[in-house]
């Protein structure tokens, strides 16, 4: 049988067709909702190098596409991925504290100040530990991470002894910024970071919890200029990257290990060298600026550390009740992994 010319291109035609089609089919769009500004260095450092990422080490087969808005407020962001309404979220376990009770230990008071160990730490917590309560089910978790400590900043005076807090207004974030600040004798006030400089300039507070970068980042350097820090922080946020479990047990074995490779522990190394470079940078430019930076004293650190003893007792009722079958262990191997990893 004789085969034509015109026979054997539109054969090729079809077979690259095909071959084309078959590609097509088989390429996965993730959908990401981020609540962080494309300029946030979160946003641009560190989820969207991510997010690129992933296209990368699938050979194109799974591709993320970071939603021009977030779908929902950033409490939201857990359920959002576990009903599907978005594939991949990022977001702060400190909003739904009620929920997410075993993971408290690592806000606590002298958590640490190098993010990366940190996270790898709270990583390796994850996979050995927390994976046993079920408030963490419905999603897979891609990665966790935390801060690196968060500290006083005041507008008008240093925060050294105890007493220089009693009656100071300090907006905080959370309930343990809450038990913190009223044990040390001042008075909390709700509100998230964004409000801190119109609530600074209409003496609404006198002081703010932040980690050294958000007083640079939330451009509050010419509201506050005394910044009290501790040495293993006051207190942390803790963080989620999760996508809908539904959709990852749709992708292909090959690809789910590859999206795993540049996750979890090497997520939470990429998110701390951003930070702890972030950190560098903003002391110095406080410094530059003559702002002045304290150190607590002895006895308004050890009323921290009172403070952390006794929310450590809590915690470990309350993660007993989680599904947590030894919280000492879980906060031992944390701390152990923190110094095994620190200055890495």
């Amino acid at each position: 049988m004789r085969v034509t010319f015109k026979q054997t291109v539109l054969s090729t035609a079809l077979l690259a067709g095909s071959l084309l089609t078959t590609t097509l089919q088989a390429a996965e769009t993730l959908n990401m909702s981020i609540w962080v500004p494309p300029t946030h260095f979160v946003y641009k450092d560190i989820l969207k190098p991510w997010a690129d990422d992933i296209a990368k080490v699938t050979d194109g087969r799974v591709e993320v596409r970071i939603l021009p808005k977030a779908v929902g407020s950033p409490p939201k962001h857990w359920e959002l991925a576990r009903k599907g309404v978005a594939d991949i979220t990022w977001g702060n376990f400190t909003y739904e504290p009620d929920r997410f009770k075993s993971i408290w230990f690592s806000e606590f008071p002298s958590s640490g100040r190098d993010v990366k160990a940190q996270s790898i730490a709270l990583w390796n917590s994850y996979e050995k530990h927390l994976k046993a309560d079920k408030a963490y089910g419905g999603v897979k978790m891609l990665g966790v991470s935390l801060f690196g400590g968060g500290h006083m900043h005041h507008g008008s005076k240093d925060i050294v002894e105890p007493a220089d807090m009693e009656g100071q207004k300090f907006r905080m974030g959370g309930p343990i910024q809450q038990v913190l600040i009223e044990d040390l004798g001042g008075i909390p006030v709700s509100a998230p970071a964004t409000k801190a400089y119109e609530m600074l300039e209409s003496k609404v507070i006198d002081g703010s919890l932040h980690p050294i970068e958000s007083v640079v980042n939330f451009r509050l350097d010419g509201v506050l200029k005394h910044h009290t820090i501790f040495e293993k922080g006051l207190y942390d946020a803790s963080f989620f990257l999760i996508m809908n479990q539904k959709k990852w047990n749709k992708l292909s074995e090959t690809d789910q290990k590859a999206i795993e490779e540049i996750s979890g522990a090497a997520f939470a190394a990429r998110w701390g060298e951003v930070f702890n470079q972030q950190h560098i940078d903003a002391e110095k430019k406080l410094r530059d600026e003559g702002h002045t930076f304290s150190e607590p004293s002895e006895a308004l650190v050890a009323k921290v550390a009172a403070i952390r003893e006794k929310m450590i007792a809590d915690w470990e009722v309350v993660a007993k009740e989680n599904g947590i079958a030894d919280p000492k262990a879980l906060l031992a191997d944390f701390e152990a992994d923190y110094e095994a990893l620190k200055g890495k």
